[in-house]
């Protein structure tokens, strides 16, 4: 998925690719994850309330945005990791290397991991929605 955003203090539009983790294809709402925990640029700009767009190959659509609780994060990342356990040796290693600790699949790690990078949902919003829906 590409996530379009504005930059907080520039203005500028920018474009990222992210993976999805999880994906409702009735609400269209799509998870992904920080991989640089709460320093990314591109969660600072859509917190920030700069306008946001989702793009999966079909053009951009303007969205919404909510981070996710830490047991839903956890729980969110565990259906990951069962629907694509033969990327494990791919993905743990990796995941060890941004953390900085080692990332076993454990649930006490899958915890820490959830804590430490934050799980987003982006879904798509009506053409004047920026932020995070209201709750």
């Amino acid at each position: 998925m590409q996530l379009g955003h504005t930059g907080r203090r520039s203005g500028r539009r920018f474009h990222v690719v992210l993976e999805v983790v999880r994906y409702d294809r009735r609400t269209g709402e799509a998870v992904v994850v920080s991989g640089f925990g709460e320093g990314a640029d591109w969660l600072r700009n859509l917190r920030s309330g700069g306008a946001l767009t989702v793009d999966f190959g079909r053009g951009p659509r303007p969205a919404a945005y909510r981070v996710l609780p830490v047991d839903e994060a956890v729980a969110t990342y565990a259906a990951y990791e069962r629907r694509n356990s033969l990327l494990a040796p791919v993905i743990r290693p990796t995941l060890t290397a941004l953390l900085g600790w080692r990332y076993d699949g454990s649930p006490a790690a899958r915890r820490r991991m959830a804590q430490q990078l934050p799980m987003v949902a982006l879904m798509p919003a009506g053409p004047q929605s920026s932020g995070p829906p209201a709750t």
